[in-house]
């Protein structure tokens, strides 16, 4: 959420900004978040002279009680009565503006950063760097299903009775080798300095609206029903969570955090045939990091959390690419975005299997979350997230980037302590 004041003052560069975005129907409303805002303002400025007048009223009762002027203190009360249920009044009036003001600032898209490319949707995406050499086997790479059926290692239809489609059962050494790539992912983390952490899978609304956008939560989030709860759709909303309505001493951050959760997503519409099996599936688990820092170390901070998980995929051979997401790829409270793509031996191009996003103090803003400087003064930090690495889907690209004609799958090096040992899964 955007700075009333920013937007109060640069109202021509949130406008171009919501341009930027393809989001011209929202253009509008920075003018009605203006005119509400200067009428909440001017009530407000009512209420508290009519609020400092009915003070200083209410003290004359006494002094004419005590002189003895019983018409005039009575008099007096009544004026106070009447300003009583004015300012009544107006300050539900204040309240209802606030209300409005509020609800519009939270589709108002934050501001991009400048670097940001300009563009539509994920088609205009710009590749930055590739790491390690994409191969192309001179075998046929089945399906990864197929795959992982030669191991007796997933039931897809047991699932769909019993949970329905975008559920699985992962079984034996693809049970092992999911549980395996999520270990080495927390300790890979751990090593780089950051905190582990097990977060709470539910979160309540107030939390969800801090994290995200509207449309972000209709498309995403199972709500329990009868309770405020919802089901994460990833750590990161119970990471960023943890700190809400907090004032964290300048002094100590950053807040460097890697967790590990479940994650249930609704996935709603139509995908194509690339994303059956478990590409895109209504539960998986995931090890995520986030930041807490201070606004100048964001940028910094953002290119340290991508090359995390680059580093991690090249530990394990899988050539990976970094994608900038455009303008009208970008969530409402993002800043800028960068995904990291895995190689696919089998399509012969790379697919998303993790997403770094910087959202400034917008996810701050809305959950007040505050640093206190040495000098006493508050400001809101900034907010970082990344993918460490989302199994099942990262399995699709180790299984097929480690796949020998004969039918076998190695097991890298750094994952075999992982694995009891193993070099290979037979």
């Amino acid at each position: 959420m955007l700075d009333l004041k920013f937007l109060r003052e640069n109202p021509d560069i949130v406008k171009q900004n919501i341009k930027n975005k393809f989001q011209d129907s929202k253009i509008e409303l920075v003018d009605e978040v203006i005119e509400l805002d200067a009428e909440g303002r001017k009530v407000k400025q009512e209420a508290d002279s009519l609020r400092a007048e009915k003070n200083k009223v209410s003290k004359q009762i006494g002094a004419f009680m005590a002189q003895g002027k019983k018409e005039e203190a009575e008099e007096a009360k009544k004026k106070v009565t009447d300003a009583s249920a004015h300012l009544a009044q107006l300050e539900e009036k204040e309240r209802e503006l606030q209300e409005k003001v509020t609800k519009i600032m939270m589709v108002i898209p934050n501001i991009i950063d400048p670097s940001v490319p300009i563009g539509k949707d994920d088609s205009e995406n710009v590749e930055i760097e590739k790491f390690g050499e994409p191969v192309v086997p001179d075998f046929e790479v089945p399906y990864h299903t197929e795959i992982m059926e030669k191991f007796n290692g997933i039931d897809l239809d047991a699932a769909h009775k019993v949970a329905g489609n975008g559920f699985y059962y992962l079984m034996g050494d693809i049970a092992r080798l999911h549980s395996a790539v999520i270990s080495y992912a927390r300790d890979f983390m751990i090593d780089r300095g950051f905190t582990y952490c097990i977060p709470p899978f539910m979160i309540r609304s107030n939390v969800v609206t801090g994290v995200m956008s509207f449309a972000e939560m209709d498309a995403m989030m199972y709500k329990i029903e009868g309770e405020d709860l919802y089901l994460i759709g990833t750590s990161e909303h119970s990471m960023i969570g943890k700190f809400i309505d907090t004032i964290i001493p300048e002094e100590t951050l950053p807040k460097t955090l890697t967790s590990y959760s479940p994650c249930f997503r609704k996935e709603k519409g139509a995908h194509g045939l690339e994303e059956r099996g478990v590409y895109r599936i209504h539960q998986f688990e995931k090890q995520e990091m986030i930041v807490v820092c201070k606004p100048e170390e964001s940028k910094e901070w953002f290119d340290k959390l991508w090359k995390n998980t680059v580093d991690l995929f090249r530990s394990l051979d899988i050539p990976v690419r970094t994608i900038e997401c455009c303008s009208g790829d970008l969530a409402d409270l993002k800043v800028k975005s960068i995904d990291v793509e895995a190689w696919s031996p089998r399509q012969k191009k790379y697919f998303e299997v993790g997403s770094c996003s910087n959202l400034g103090d917008a996810q701050a803003r809305r959950l007040k979350i505050r640093v206190k400087g040495e000098n006493g003064e508050k400001y809101f930090a900034h907010t970082l997230n990344n993918t460490v690495v989302a199994p099942p889907r990262m399995l699709i690209a180790f299984l097929e980037n480690n796949l020998n004609a004969d039918g076998t799958v190695n097991i890298p090096e750094a994952l075999r302590p992982y694995m009891g040992g193993k070099e290979r899964i037979e």
